[in-house]
């Protein structure tokens, strides 16, 4: 029984951490964020890119003026977000019985590789002209992507469960993480589709940009909210079998 009760506790301190770093991954990022861009010169959300704010150096980048002082504020926010993102994907999935763990584990990893790579190797022009511009834009893919499809997996995972710590929502919660999953990969897409090949930009890259990053980010504070709320409000299996046996 001792064992029993032992498994179920370390469950859900596994999952209280991943709640608990999701949920700081988010606010890190959005008040990092907020700090850097308002210490930004006329910083728009809507025109200018995330990565405009880690660049270091004062100037053009096509239209766009860089000045960026606390470019480290958001280039520390990056590593910290992806870091604790695959931290809690990892707890997460060692507390649980989803099906994907696996991808989930990976495309967790991705998104922590390419927020420390969007960090490291800024956007501005000095990289560009070295030749690493490839590799923020590397960055970039592996961050977006790989966030939206954790959300995906641990979206299909709780639609192919038998068995989830939600009970009967986690369908419901399954669909949503899958369609926000969904709407940061549209983002992404019409980034790129919609300067190349739209007669009219339907949004600013901003936007789109924005919508990519966002998804990422609520997804990620709503499911770790929605882990801690479920973990007070209910006592996991294993617990109600063991003291009913003892």
């Amino acid at each position: 029984m001792r064992e029993i009760q032992s498994d179920a506790s370390a469950v859900a301190r596994s999952t209280t951490i991943a709640a608990i770093c999701w949920i700081l991954a988010g606010i890190v990022y959005l008040l990092a964020e907020a700090i850097t861009a308002s210490a930004f010169p006329h910083y728009s959300y809507a025109m200018n890119y995330i990565s405009d704010l880690g660049v270091p150096d004062v100037e053009m980048l096509g239209d766009r003026a860089i000045d960026s002082p606390l470019h480290m504020v958001i280039n520390m926010a990056f590593v910290v977000q992806g870091l604790l993102f695959a931290a809690a994907s990892i707890c997460m999935v060692r507390g649980s019985r989803l099906p994907l763990r696996l991808p989930i584990i990976v495309f967790a990893l991705f998104h922590a590789l390419g927020m420390v790579l969007i960090a490291v190797v800024n956007g501005g022009q000095h990289n560009n002209e070295l030749g690493l511009g490839w590799v923020h834009l590397l960055g970039a893919l592996f961050a977006f992507l790989g966030g939206h499809l954790t959300a995906i997996c641990v979206g299909i995972s709780l639609l192919l469960s038998r068995r989830s710590s939600f009970g009967r929502p986690s369908r419901l919660i399954g669909v949503i993480s899958v369609v926000i999953g969904l709407i940061g990969i549209l983002g992404i897409v019409m980034l790129q589709v919609d300067v190349r090949a739209v007669p009219r930009t339907v949004l600013p890259d901003g936007v789109w940009e924005r919508i990519g990053m966002y998804a990422i980010i609520v997804w990620e504070i709503g499911y770790g909210a929605l882990l801690l709320s479920r973990l007070r409000t209910h006592t996991p299996l294993s617990d109600r079998s063991a003291t009913a046996l003892n």
